[in-house]
């Protein structure tokens, strides 16, 4: 199978890793071969769920992560979302705005979403990009689409307290 993406060029970099080491790493993991060009065309060829979980990998890093980041995608309990604001917001000057209140004063809301749910989020270009725990990915992405949806900066931190909660209460069980 294969499978075939698209990266910011700015991007490449950060995929190939220094002397090939990350690329390297995704192959070996995967049991895949990835061919990227400069220009940010990648390819991955290999088996079905191989090259679909790498492909994952290669988004996340495309999306901003860095390798130390996408990696958690090697674990099997890990998934990766995207949230494209172009399909929101038809302006730049929008999307900036949206950017802004998913980061929020001094980082604040970024950081309440990551700690709260246990997830990484990358805001970078015209995207809101979200590694997180299967369990906790909902709640990631709700919290980030309350934001989106205009909810005050109180609600979402309240709706976050109450993901604590259910966090905790998922370790307990588990």
């Amino acid at each position: 199978m294969m499978e075939m993406i698209r990266i910011p060029e700015e991007r490449v970099g950060e995929l190939i890793g220094e002397e090939g080491k990350n690329k390297k790493r995704i192959e070996e993991h995967f049991d895949v071969k990835i061919s990227v060009k400069d220009e940010g065309e990648v390819t991955i060829e290999g088996e079905g769920a191989d090259a679909f979980f790498a492909k994952d990998v290669v988004h996340a890093i495309g999306r901003g992560f860095k390798m130390g980041e996408a990696v958690k995608l090697f674990k099997d309990n890990y998934l990766f979302h995207v949230i494209d604001l172009r399909d929101q917001f038809n302006t730049d000057n929008a999307r900036k705005r949206m950017k802004g209140r998913v980061i929020g004063e001094k980082g604040k809301i970024k950081t309440e979403i990551e700690q709260s749910t246990d997830a990484d989020l990358c805001i970078y270009g015209h995207t809101v990009a979200i590694i997180a725990p299967a369990e906790m990915m909902e709640f990631a992405k709700e919290a980030v689409f309350k934001i989106l949806d205009g909810a005050p900066h109180t609600t979402v931190l309240n709706y976050l307290k109450k993901v604590r909660g259910v966090k905790l209460a998922i370790k307990l069980k588990g």
